[in-house]
């Protein structure tokens, strides 16, 4: 048992030991935990801001690990916009830069979790703790789904209308259901297994109550638009008749219920 631990020490500090401070260390073991999570097992994808571990249960169990390492100055400033202006988070603190990143994974967290009780295909959330984010991995053999951006250019023009209409009306379910604009909504942000399409990266999703949200609406629908109508000749209404299709909210919702603060948040 002893050397089982070392050996998962071992592993888990030579992932993590190039880029993580002692806090998000202590931070990733907590998660592990309570979990029961058995080893990390490679990176998915890196950003500036983020990298995602895909991670093993003790039952072999597949999670998708993301986990916030800094906030620099200009992730400061480009998060606030979405930040300030939701109601749901008037209180934080954007001067304080660890409370800051906390708030940003906690939103994350909440987006999932009410997109995903809204129905939208998105990774089922787990668990929120400081800067680390618990979710179910989309992918298969250990590898992670391909990008809608990275699928396209191997599916038939009948694939890829009908993905153009289940996009949209994945947004429209967003919209109609979770009371969400994305506000990051494009090919790279939705993965495609097994011909479904999930939505991912949602932190910077905003609630309707946001002064931005009907551009930030405008601008998803147009960059659907443009991927699915101008890259690859998909016969679809202009953006203006799509942003109109989204909110006439034709569409089956879950029964609502009241959004409850996440009882795993840390």
């Amino acid at each position: 048992m002893g050397r089982r631990k070392r050996l998962k020490d071992k592993d888990l500090f030579e992932t993590v030991e190039e880029v993580w401070d002692r806090q998000t260390l202590l931070a990733a073991y907590e998660v592990m935990r309570r979990l029961r999570i058995d080893r990390f097992a490679g990176v998915v994808s890196a950003g500036k801001e983020a990298r995602v571990y895909r991670a093993i249960g003790r039952r072999g169990e597949e999670y998708a690990v993301k986990i916030y390492l800094t906030v620099t100055a200009e992730f400061r400033k480009s998060i606030q916009k979405y930040l300030l202006g939701d109601p749901r988070f008037r209180n934080v603190d954007t001067s304080n830069t660890k409370k800051l990143f906390f708030a940003w994974a906690r939103k994350e967290f909440r987006n999932l979790k009410r997109m995903y009780e809204a129905g939208v295909s998105v990774p089922r959330p787990y668990l929120v703790y400081q800067n680390i984010i618990v979710m179910e991995f989309i992918g298969r053999d250990g590898l992670r789904a391909p990008t809608l951006r990275e699928a396209a250019p191997e599916l038939d023009e009948g694939e890829l209308e009908r993905l153009a209409w289940e996009a949209l009306e994945q947004y429209r379910r967003i919209y109609c259901c979770a009371r969400l604009v994305h506000a990051d909504y494009s090919e790279f942000n939705l993965m495609y297994l097994d011909g479904r399409l999930y939505v991912i990266d949602v932190a910077q999703a905003v609630s309707l109550e946001h002064p931005n949200a009907e551009d930030f609406l405008r601008h998803d629908v147009s960059n659907i638009y443009r991927f699915f109508a101008k890259e690859y000749g998909v016969e679809l209404p202009p953006p203006e008749e799509l942003v109109g299709w989204v909110k006439r909210c034709e569409t089956r919702c879950p029964e609502r219920r009241e959004e409850r603060a996440e009882a795993s948040a840390g």
